[in-house]
This record gives structure tokens, C-alpha cells and sequence, in this order.
């Protein structure tokens, strides 16, 4: 998606699906770093986190491409963490629930609407 829309990868926000003791969660960081598992369940107040399976993903995100899942964790009553790397800037491009789509909208706007918890949870990829 970067290389298609001109931009550093770094700038693009991923969805990753996470598996916690206390149900399921998402995690929006630069798609150019990866997860630490126990930082962000931490972030999230859950201890532990790992990364939930395809056939969950697909029971939980019905109306989405498999891997396709936009930040916004409320829509599915799901607790949204963001990294600060990706909170620090102006706007964030991320996919539409599909991969032939995205969006582009600001930080300040995706926070307004999501009220994410935000902390430092990635590693370089």
C-alpha cells in the first residue's frame, strides 16, 4: 500500500488482532514495526497478549477482507491500543476494510473518534 500510494511505509498504520486473557483487542502501530507481545498486553492492562488466529479474525470482522481490519476497535466492542511512534503523527493512512482501499484521515480526527490507549509497544521488524 505504501509503494502505491507514495509514502513511507512507517506512515502507514496496521491493524493487528490480539488474543488476551480477558477477551480480544487491537493493536494500530507503523507497518514497518512489529508487536511485543507482553508490552502490549501491559498497554492494554491485560498482562499478556498474542496474536489471535484467521478463523477468529474472520468470525469477528465479518464485514472485512481477512487481514483487512480498520483501527477503530470500538465498532467491534474491542479495546484499541496505539503505538506513540504512530500517535506522534500528522495523519494516519490505514486500509477500508479491504486491501484495494484506504484511508487517509488525522491523527487528532482517528483520535477524537477512537479515544485509543496509546503506548510503546513495537520493535523494529
Amino acid at each position: 500500500m505504501a509503494r502505491f500510494l507514495h509514502i513511507p511505509v512507517g506512515h502507514v498504520a496496521k491493524t493487528v488482532f490480539l488474543r488476551t486473557a480477558d477477551g480480544y483487542a487491537l493493536a494500530v502501530l507503523p507497518a514497518n514495526r512489529r508487536v511485543d507481545m507482553v508490552r502490549a498486553g501491559q498497554c492494554l492492562g491485560k498482562g499478556k497478549a498474542e496474536l489471535a488466529d484467521e478463523a477468529e479474525m474472520e468470525q469477528v470482522f465479518q464485514d472485512c477482507e481477512c487481514g483487512a481490519m480498520p483501527p477503530f476497535g470500538s465498532i467491534y466492542h474491542l479495546p484499541t491500543v496505539v503505538d506513540e511512534s504512530l500517535a506522534r503523527d500528522e495523519s494516519i493512512v490505514f486500509e477500508a476494510q479491504c486491501h484495494e482501499k484506504a484511508i487517509r484521515m488525522a491523527y487528532r480526527d482517528f483520535e477524537a473518534i477512537e479515544h485509543p490507549r496509546t503506548g510503546s509497544f513495537t520493535v523494529d521488524a
